[in-house]
């Protein structure tokens, strides 16, 4: 998003006209076609401007030193998605589903992903950039054409599709919730069937291949209609798209069934469901159809964990804009160890506290990341009226064991102790 390669630094940044289309620009929501394709085609392009030394910006004519620190705080603020071990083990799982799906011929249900994880994990930020990467990938493979599509109609091509779970969810706001991604005219009065229908009609039309259900921990099991949202995403599972399903602390909220940790296979496994047994059976089509991710944040503990965190740090640092930086602010020192301290290796926490360390940077004058300035950031994880569990979530390691139970004395009030008892009593 620079504008040339020219030898004045002045024409590597956008013009004013440039920045106020940049800043000012509708927003535009994943939730719909328009804002998920625009996701799509934009995603990493926002490239920082180049460095200046504090006495190359005072020399800069006013209205461009203006422009350069506006450029400089949309930079500072739109840190860029890097591919961490944590991410790394849920793109490798989404991806290898995704394309596998997409090439089978025959199998009447496809499997599904579940991807879990606590608040500002990155959830969210990783599911999609996976799906928008497979999509450029499958547009690419057909040529951007759908061969789906019905003759005669001009049906979009979407092989991903984006939808937030409502936050009141029943059988039809989830259907008018995916209906509504592609600005379809519904009427809530249509009757559930109607929509059912409507929805694997619209997902065989636009040649959907992957449906994302954002936000899938606001569903409750105590609930009736969310029993029986369940009971709709498991159908969508036989319409031959793979279900992408996140959500904060899925094996807590009852989802599927309460998940348990295996500690030897390393991963997340879905216990049976005893009122699925049929004759000694149990099918399996749906109740073993998803896998369970967890979502985690950085550890600080061996060798191999602090060098993640450090290549992560790296790059954060490359991509920020600040006249008094200096390589290895955010590497060197005590620094790893702060910002671990402060965020607790969380990703998006960590984000918002460079990001809010930056502007405050700027407006100080410091036009430098460190302690000090830090230590005037506010973050969530700083709040004192937080529980441990909100603070630092963990995920068990193992079913914990049910404590022992204590076993009750023995009555001892008839017991005849003897004559050397009775002596002594007598005595």
């Amino acid at each position: 998003m620079t504008a040339s390669g020219s030898g004045d630094p002045q024409d590597q940044w956008p013009s004013r006209e440039r920045l106020a289309e940049l800043v000012l620009r509708p927003a535009l929501h994943r939730d719909t076609f328009e804002g998920w394709q625009h996701y799509r085609r934009t995603r990493g392009q926002l490239l920082p401007p180049p460095r200046l030394t504090p006495k190359q910006w005072s020399v800069l004519p006013a209205d461009r030193r203006f422009d350069y620190d506006m450029f400089r705080r949309l930079t500072n603020v739109n840190l860029p998605l890097q591919q961490t071990p944590m991410a790394a083990k849920v793109t490798r799982l989404i991806k290898r589903r995704l394309h596998g799906n997409a090439l089978k011929m025959d199998d009447p249900t496809l499997a599904g992903v579940m991807v879990s994880g606590f608040g500002h994990y990155g959830k969210t930020a990783t599911v999609s950039a996976v799906c928008a990467a497979f999509e450029d990938s499958w547009l690419q493979l057909h040529d951007f054409l759908n061969r789906a599509a019905v003759p005669g109609t001009a049906d979009l091509h979407a092989p991903v599709v984006y939808v937030s779970t409502p936050v009141t969810a029943t059988p039809k706001s989830t259907c008018l919730a995916i209906l509504r991604f592609f600005r379809a005219d519904m009427r809530a009065s249509a009757t559930l069937p109607r929509l059912v229908q409507l929805v694997a009609d619209t997902l065989r039309d636009h040649g959907v291949r992957a449906l994302v259900l954002d936000d899938i921990n606001r569903l409750r099991m105590h609930r009736a209609d969310d029993q029986d949202v369940l009971d709709l995403i498991r159908a969508f599972m036989s319409l031959g798209v793979t279900l992408i399903l996140t959500g904060v602390n899925i094996p807590g909220t009852g989802l599927l069934r309460e998940a348990k940790w295996n500690a030897r296979q390393q991963q997340w496994v879905l216990p049976s469901l005893d009122s699925t047994r049929v004759n000694g059976l149990e099918p399996t089509q749906t109740e073993h159809r998803f896998e369970l991710v967890e979502m985690d944040r950085f550890r600080y503990t061996t060798s191999e964990q602090i060098n993640a965190f450090l290549q992560h740090l790296r790059g954060i640092e490359v991509h920020l804009r600040l006249l008094n930086a200096k390589p290895g602010m955010l590497t060197e020192g005590t620094m790893p160890e702060y910002l671990m301290r402060r965020t607790n290796g969380v990703v998006g926490l960590l984000g918002r506290l460079v990001e809010d360390g930056c502007q405050e940077a700027m407006d100080s004058g410091r036009e430098v990341l460190d302690e000090n300035t830090l230590d005037e950031i506010v973050i969530r994880r700083d709040d004192p009226h937080l529980t441990p569990e909100e603070v630092d979530p963990e995920p068990p390691a193992a079913a914990p064991r049910a404590p022992a139970r204590r076993r009750r004395g023995r009555n001892t009030v008839f017991d005849d102790h003897g004559p050397a008892s009775a002596a002594g009593s007598a005595g």
